[in-house]
């Protein structure tokens, strides 16, 4: 619509029903929501018929629909329709109301009358009551039960608009202005004081609520051309109205134009339901829902806005320089479009919208502005990395070198926030800031490490080839002194090693290592069990000249096993780099070798010292079994060395058996007595002599060729299976050689062979 086009659009139809597309057209088409505070409402009420459309088509260039005068009297508006104002600033809305006192509606249906005067006072800043010059002074004319209407209604608003009400005196006669006004203003005076008003309004003057005014207008009809200098006239006083000294200077209560729509259809609901009004309540509810919708409206577009879409974009493949900056000024564009359009607006409630619309705004844009800190800290960290592999390399100390590096990435870091931050968030880089220091941290830890085993590896193996196998060879002898031997050894080798890498350790202010000969003493008590074996073995195999021991029935096994089990355990249970005397070796032993013994003898049962976690008098730095540690050793010990020693107790025995094959004495005399007749049998009878001479030769070189004694030397069993295997090859063999004997003797041309060499033959290898 053009600034000198109008239309105007029924608001609401005879029924009561309010047309909110039809007014919501009507704003934009207008462009009536861009004015904020800028705009005035004028509406006009009277009688019907009383030429109110043709008042205000002339007054303000509308098109409302004109009664017909050829065809006769009647209702023409029907309802409340609404127009905008052609040629006058501000820009203004007129309303031209359903006339009152219609016999379209009857008698007693004046409620229509009532909310229509209620609506327009509600929302309207200059209401026209435009009314019959005859009429002034009567009692019962028309414009009495019109102001009575107005002044009632008006009691159901809570706090009141400041309204003008402009008093068009139509058709004026010869009766000068200034009799007529006075009349009026006595008569509305009048009403006003005969209006039932709250007790808290009681004494409210009628300049409390209203500012009057009373023009005069000639007849249309009869004197069109003077009707038409005197509304231009009137029309002059509607410029500006809004201003101070203006028809509306004091108004109240304004509702912001990009409001009105929501505003008028709130109002004429609340009326429809016969409820009290509250203005200042509907004010704020109002500015709820509008500011509402702004901040909705603009979180929608900021969605959507093509430089924040491209920013995350850019966000998402790297670093953006000016992030910050760029990104406050999205933010800042939008929400200087909500102050712009909610200016107007109740300030608590604008200003509430205005934060909930910065929140959402703010979460929208969180997730990039995280996606900016991490490319932040990466940086930091990647510069970090090469700046101290580079500071290592110019040969400056570790510690140093960290310290400045941490101290320079994080100073990056903090510019580099800088410019990330957002001027509309107060949001804080401490959690990032701490993540990086932790990763340059685990990075600086990581690359001690590497860097600690490159400068001590030449000192682990001067220590190995220093301590390692010395230490070794006095556990493995596992003398009662091999700890004094040790102190020795450590204080002269150790002592010079530490020296030579004290400068090299001293750039990375690291505590005091564990000392290596500790290290080498835990990790042979490690191994004390397998120690344990081999020095049980050694000891119960050799004897005191160290050579391999043969049981010949003489030795005392049960010595010899407690002299190889002792010694060892209490050398390697504690550490004794130190001179300090301990009872370790003497409760061990008590325990471990004289418990069985002293259980024999009856001793009674006293607290195991074993049962404990560590030894009397003992630092537990210095422990390396504890006493709990050692029963259990010593158990598995005895279980895995008993095999050994029944071994050598069968090998005793054995022993003892084969050097005494002889029957007892007893036997040999009773063998003599009840065999001497077979023994006679034989003297009488040389053959049986020559059988058993032959046997026995037999005999003899089977026991020779299977070396009997020999294979029972490992007991009994073995023994036999060993003769059993043997016993058929043997007989076999020597059986073969007896018969090549006898065919060689046989043969034509062939020396008998002598009597020596036959019994070398015959003798068995």
């Amino acid at each position: 619509m053009g600034a000198d086009e109008c239309c105007s659009t029924q608001l609401i139809d005879g029924d009561g029903e309010f047309n909110a597309a039809g007014l919501d057209s009507f704003m934009k088409t207008a462009r009536v929501a861009q004015c904020g505070l800028s705009y005035a409402v004028v509406s006009i009420m009277g009688p019907q018929s009383s030429g109110k459309s043709t008042l205000l088509n002339h007054l303000f260039k509308t098109n409302f629909r004109e009664m017909d005068a050829y065809r006769g009297r009647s209702q023409t508006t029907k309802g409340i329709w609404i127009a905008k104002c052609i040629g006058i600033e501000p820009c203004t809305i007129v309303m031209d109301l359903e006339g009152t006192d219609g016999r379209e509606r009857g008698e007693d249906d004046t409620t229509f009358e009532r909310q229509s005067a209620l609506f327009a006072l509600a929302i309207s800043d200059i209401v026209l009551i435009n009314m019959w010059c005859h009429d002034i002074g009567r009692e019962h004319a028309a414009n009495k039960p019109l102001l009575k209407t107005v002044f009632q209604v008006m009691m159901r608003l809570f706090s009141p608009r400041k309204t003008t009400l402009v008093f068009v005196i139509r058709d004026k006669s010869k009766t000068p202005l200034e009799r007529l006004e006075p009349v009026l203003r006595e008569d509305i005076q009048k009403i006003w004081d005969t209006v039932s008003k709250p007790q808290a309004l009681k004494e409210t003057p009628l300049s409390g609520f209203f500012n009057v005014e009373v023009t005069a207008l000639p007849s249309y009809e009869e004197k069109e051309v003077q009707f038409e200098e005197q509304v231009s006239q009137l029309r002059q006083r509607f410029f500006h109205s809004i201003a101070p000294g203006g028809l509306a200077g004091d108004r109240r209560g304004v509702v912001p134009a990009s409001g009105f729509s929501f505003s008028a259809q709130q109002i004429w609901k609340v009326i429809r339901e016969n409820k009290d009004l509250d203005l200042p309540a509907h004010k704020v509810m109002v500015a709820t829902v509008r500011c509402e919708e702004i901040a909705n409206e603009k979180l929608s577009h900021l969605s959507f806005d093509e430089r924040w879409l491209e920013l995350s974009e850019a966000v998402q493949a790297g670093p953006v320089s000016g992030f910050g900056r760029k990104l406050s000024t999205i933010l800042e564009s939008y929400l200087s479009q909500y102050d712009m359009e909610a200016i107007y607006f109740e300030e608590d409630v604008r200003l509430l919208k205005k934060q909930q619309l910065e929140t959402k705004a703010l979460h929208l844009v969180h997730p990039a502005y995280q996606t900016m800190l991490g490319h932040l800290r990466s940086q930091a960290l990647d510069r970090f990395k090469n700046e101290l592999k580079y500071s290592l390399k110019r040969g400056q100390g570790f510690a140093v070198s960290v310290l400045s590096t941490t101290q320079f990435c994080l100073h990056q870091f903090d510019q580099g926030y800088r410019d990330v931050s957002i001027k509309q968030a107060d949001w804080r880089s401490s959690k990032v800031r701490e993540k990086l220091l932790r990763d340059m941290e685990a990075h600086a830890a990581s690359v001690r490490s590497e860097k600690l085993s490159e400068i001590t590896a030449d000192y682990q193996n001067r220590l190995t080839d220093a301590l390692g196998e010395p230490v070794e060879s006095l556990f493995e002898a596992a003398e009662n002194d091999a700890w004094a031997s040790i102190r020795t050894l450590f204080n002269c080798e150790a002592g010079a090693a530490m020296s030579r890498f004290s400068d090299a350790l001293s750039g990375f202010e690291l505590e005091q290592e564990v000392m290596e000969n500790m290290k080498k003493a835990r990790e042979e008590a490690g191994k004390v069990l397998i120690r344990m074996k081999d020095r049980f073995s050694t000891v119960f195999s050799h004897d005191n000249d160290s050579m391999p021991r043969i049981w010949t029935g003489k030795e005392d096994i049960r010595q010899i096993t407690r002299d190889a089990r002792s010694a060892l355990l209490s050398v390697m249970a504690v550490i004794r780099l130190d001179e300090k005397p301990d009872k370790v070796g003497s409760i061990l032993y008590s325990n471990l070798l004289d418990g069985p013994l002293a259980q024999e003898h009856g001793a009674g049962p006293s607290v195991d010292p074993l049962m404990s976690s560590t030894w009397v008098e003992v630092s537990p730095r210095n422990v390396l079994i504890s006493p709990v540690q050692c029963k259990s050793i010593w158990r598995q010990f005895k279980v895995e060395t008993a095999y050994t020693v029944s071994q050598a107790i069968s090998a005793l025995e054995a022993h003892k058996r084969s050097n005494n094959w002889l029957p007892p004495l007893w036997a040999i005399v009773v063998m003599i007595l009840l065999g001497f007749n077979e023994f006679m049998l034989l003297l009488r009878n040389p053959l049986y002599i020559v059988m058993l001479f032959v046997t026995f030769l037999v005999s003899k070189a089977l026991w020779v060729q299977l070396d009997v004694p020999g294979e029972f030397r490992h007991g009994a069993l073995s023994g036999l299976l060993a003769l059993s295997s043997r016993f058929l090859p043997t007989v076999m063999n020597i059986l073969r050689r007896l018969a090549d004997d006898g065919q060689n003797q046989h043969q034509p041309g062939r020396q008998p062979p002598t009597e020596s060499s036959a019994g070398s033959e015959i003798r068995p290898r």
